[in-house]
């Protein structure tokens, strides 16, 4: 849904706050879980805040410490004398000492918590990964694969900086500054407190307004990185056909465009940045100045002594820091809550399609396939499919054949339940697949489609990847039989020769013969050949479709055919037009009856003689 673009800035900063809100409470799980299995996670939280408060403890008294060892070594020691009778050397061994614990305090902190932040990032990627995969074909079509890789890349290290400094940096921050202001209250007066407050209240105020600016132009930075990361994953993906175009000049130009929008975006990140650090180090500068300036005057009138100075000093130094660290994590959590957003609108992205409650596994006992008055469209506007009627027996065959456009594709989408019908039903043995779960109908169904894809591994995963687990000797079985064994074992690396990104190292031929025997590995009892051999020369076509064939023998076989001579000895051939049946029957008696399927076969026949009479012109 498009926002509203009615919204004022500070109805917008308000949203952005409430959103940041929601987001820090999705994470908060993962730092105190439920899990009764996760009560080490609890404990090392426990203790790591135990450190935490230690170590701030510690951090707190140093300047104190600091104090005694200045007025110990300029004789304005005599009220601390009896406390502490070694005198100075005993204080600047105490505060060296108090130093180290501070820094190894805050590390053991780090040690006990490495565990719960590795443990919630590996949540968060599993969980993205799975909704992922969990969201429709819809989605996955209308995302950009670079754009999306990119998000999530991002929202992850997002997650684990969050994490970490939202229970380690903001709460420690905010108690750290409120003590020293009672100590400036109690040791001096309430005059140094007053000053203190002020530089905090205008340096947060400052920070947190120029931020919220800043987020806005990191949005436009992070969109300009998408783009051009986008646009080299499609160039590199689309390597041939640039080559094909003698397109480099064109794409080196695109990318250089989406380059330049991005770095201007950046610079514009940074020049806020250095903005923001000038006014930040003016405010502290500003406040240390004043108090600094304060002590000096009660020292010189004899009300303060040199160790108060001191130690006024170290305080206002100490706070320094974090007050600079809160710039830094406040800029970097809304940073990161914005890259996160991005990935939790993802993760908030409902599944087109769910399984309904209580569904129950498909069971298949023949594998009968079933269309009862089916309609589908993607937009009401254009429907595809308009009351399709068609049964598949268990073991039978049935091809269908059509223009472009005729709904052939969609057919085998519906089937394996990529969309629902928006009318109708579709049944396999009885069983509506919008009653049984997903899960048990992917695993029912074997799909060869026209272009096998396949993952930038060995040639053996790939196969193996049809029955995850599968031996050796079931994957050469299986190769066998897809009549690809003989090229495997040609290769120097058999069936560990990898295969490049998405096979590319494959001819057409090759691929399409791994994604049979993955196929046949995995040994469904429903068999969808989504024209499986159009792209493919006259000879290779004619080897897969002896291996289809073998590979069809007792299942239920449904084809979606470009290429006529491949389905003639179907069960049933069905025509279709327009997302309607307009002929059906076998492949003689719908040749007999001389309508679109006849009309059909003698175009294709005559362009199958073409082809042969050219190749036979060139060979003599």
């Amino acid at each position: 849904m498009p926002p509203d673009t009615s919204t004022t800035p500070a109805d917008s900063a308000a949203q952005e706050r409430k959103r940041g809100l929601k987001l820090i409470g999705f994470i908060l799980p993962y730092l105190w879980p439920s899990q009764k299995d996760a009560g080490w996670v609890r404990r090392r939280v426990v203790g790591a805040v135990l450190f935490l408060l230690a170590a701030k403890g510690v951090t707190l008294a140093t300047p104190y410490i600091y104090k005694l060892a200045v007025d110990a070594l300029s004789g304005e020691a005599d009220a601390q004398a009896l406390l502490l009778p070694l005198g100075a050397v005993a204080l600047t061994v105490a505060y060296g000492v108090a130093r180290f614990m501070a820094s190894g305090l805050a590390e053991a902190r780090n040690a006990l918590f490495v565990p719960v932040r590795t443990r919630a990032l590996k949540g968060m990627a599993l969980e993205t990964f799975v909704h992922m995969h969990n969201l429709s074909l819809r989605y996955h079509l209308g995302r950009r694969t670079g754009a999306l890789s990119r998000i999530i890349e991002r929202g992850v290290k997002a997650v684990e900086f969050v994490l970490s400094f939202l229970l380690f940096s903001i709460v420690p921050l905010i108690l750290e500054l409120l003590f020293v202001l009672g100590i400036f209250a109690l040791a001096f007066d309430w005059r140094y407190a007053c000053v203190l407050a002020l530089t905090i209240v205008l340096y947060v105020t400052f920070t947190l307004k120029l931020t919220e600016w800043r987020v806005q132009v990191r949005r436009l930075m992070n969109d300009a990185d998408q783009n051009a990361n986008q646009r080299a994953i499609d160039s590199l993906l689309n390597f041939e056909t640039v080559k094909f175009f003698a397109a480099e000049e064109w794409e080196t130009r695109r990318y250089e465009t989406a380059m330049d929008d991005y770095a201007r975006a950046s610079i514009k990140t940074e020049y806020s940045l250095s903005f923001l650090n000038a006014g930040q180090a003016f405010i502290i500068t500003l406040g240390l100045g004043t108090v600094m300036v304060m002590a000096a005057m009660e020292v010189t009138a004899g009300t303060l002594s040199v160790g108060d100075f001191v130690m006024v000093q170290a305080y206002m130094i100490q706070i320094t820091t974090p007050l600079n660290f809160l710039g830094s994590v406040y800029r970097n959590i809304r940073q990161g809550l914005t890259d996160m957003g991005e990935m939790f609108d993802l993760l908030n992205q409902p599944p087109e399609i769910s399984d309904t409650p209580g569904a129950l596994p498909l069971v298949v006992e023949g594998g009968a396939v079933e269309f009862r008055d089916v309609k589908f469209h993607y937009f009401p506007e254009r429907p595809i499919l308009k009351g399709l009627d068609m049964r598949v027996p268990a073991g039978g065959s049935v091809a269908l054949v059509g223009a472009s456009g005729a709904g052939k594709s969609t057919i085998g989408r519906l089937i394996f339940r990529f969309y629902d019908v928006t009318g109708g039903a579709i049944r396999i043995d009885g069983q509506d697949l919008r009653d049984v779960t997903q899960d048990s109908i992917h695993k029912a169904i074997g799909v060869v489609p026209q272009d096998t894809v396949l993952f930038n591994d060995t040639i053996g995963y790939n196969i193996a990847y049809g029955r995850p687990g599968a031996s050796q000797a079931q994957i050469e079985a299986a190769a066998k039989a897809a009549h690809i064994d003989t090229f495997i074992e040609s290769l120097p690396d058999g069936y560990d020769t990898q295969v490049g990104e998405r096979g590319l190292k494959l001819s057409g031929g090759e691929k399409q013969r791994v994604g049979i025997a993955r196929t046949i590995l995995k040994n469904p009892p429903i068999l969808l050949l989504d024209e499986a051999t159009s792209a493919l020369d006259t000879q290779t076509e004619q080897e897969i479709q002896r291996a289809l064939k073998a590979v069809g023998q007792g299942r239920t076989v449904i084809s979606i055919a470009h290429r006529l001579s491949t389905i003639v000895e179907a069960d049933e051939i069905i025509v279709l037009d327009a997302g309607q049946v307009v002929e059906r029957g076998h492949h003689h008696a719908l040749l007999a009856r001389g309508g679109q399927y006849a009309a059909m076969w003698a175009r294709q026949s005559a362009e199958d003689q073409a082809d042969e009479q050219k190749e036979t012109s060139v060979e003599t």
